[in-house]
């Protein structure tokens, strides 16, 4: 017998139109909210611009050569940034969830230092690197590296022990059972990750873009702070989110690309 779709059921299916309607009427809401707090002047226009302010004023920096410059060398930040905690991080993570002794020397210090805000370390990440654009590629390295560590060693842990003893009865060596077992089962959940902490890697811009910039997404957030120019404060903060949900769609297509049996595929 066919179960019908419920709102309440606990992981239950919906409607398709029941998920867009929710998604649709989250940013009607959202959106008709700011209309009125500015619009109708529950907010000074100094603080808060209209829709239609923000509106103009993306339109005019999309023809601007300085916009495009700033969102260039912000991706380039975050893209390498992002990629320096993969490659560092990605290893360590696999030797901690593997071996136990590998556990015990990078695990409790990642756990020690993740709790460190990033922007701690910005003076002796200046003192270390200068000015310059390593050190805003620190930074960003630096808020994301610990967490993938720790998230891809729990990502090795949570594969099932029982997938391991099978492959050794099978006759598989360690590598092996490594290489063709643990490695494999591991790489969609490690994706997953990867997913995640591209996000970590766009909040930690504005702080990256801190660091005596005079280029990016992030300076010029700041800067329009300082002229209380809000309606391009806004722009930025808007594109920004457009660019991190584009980096998280890329990465659902390449999971859903990769792993197709995950999503009932073939």
């Amino acid at each position: 017998m066919k179960k019908r779709s419920s709102l309440m059921q606990i992981r239950g299916e919906i409607r398709r139109s029941w998920y867009v309607g929710g998604i649709t009427g989250t940013f009607a809401f959202a959106l008709a909210l700011w209309s009125a707090a500015s619009w109708g002047g529950w907010v000074q226009a100094t603080f808060l611009p209209t829709p239609a302010q923000v509106l103009e004023q993306l339109g005019n920096q999309f023809v601007s050569a300085e916009f495009w410059h700033h969102v260039g060398i912000s991706v380039f930040r975050v893209s390498m940034g992002f990629l320096l905690a993969c490659v560092i991080g990605v290893p360590l993570g696999l030797l901690a969830g593997t071996f136990r002794f590998a556990e015990s020397i990078v695990l409790p210090s990642s756990e020690f230092i993740r709790y460190m805000p990033a922007t701690a370390f910005v003076p002796l990440i200046m003192v270390w690197a200068g000015i310059g654009e390593m050190a805003k590629i620190l930074v960003i390295f630096l808020g994301c590296v610990f967490q993938i560590i720790l998230m891809t060693a729990d990502n090795v842990r949570s594969v099932p022990g029982d997938l391991l003893q099978v492959s050794y009865t099978l006759g598989a060596t360690r590598r092996q059972a490594i290489d063709h077992v643990l490695l494999r089962a591991v790489m969609p959940d490690l994706m997953n990750t990867m997913r995640m902490m591209i996000g970590w890697a766009w909040t930690y811009l504005i702080v990256a873009e801190l660091v005596a910039a005079s280029s990016g997404l992030g300076f010029s957030i700041l800067k329009a702070q300082r002229f209380l120019n809000t309606d391009v404060i806004f722009v930025g903060i808007i594109v920004i989110g457009l660019l991190g949900l584009l980096t998280d769609r890329l990465f659902a297509l390449c999971h859903k690309r990769f792993f197709p049996w995950l999503e009932g595929g073939r």
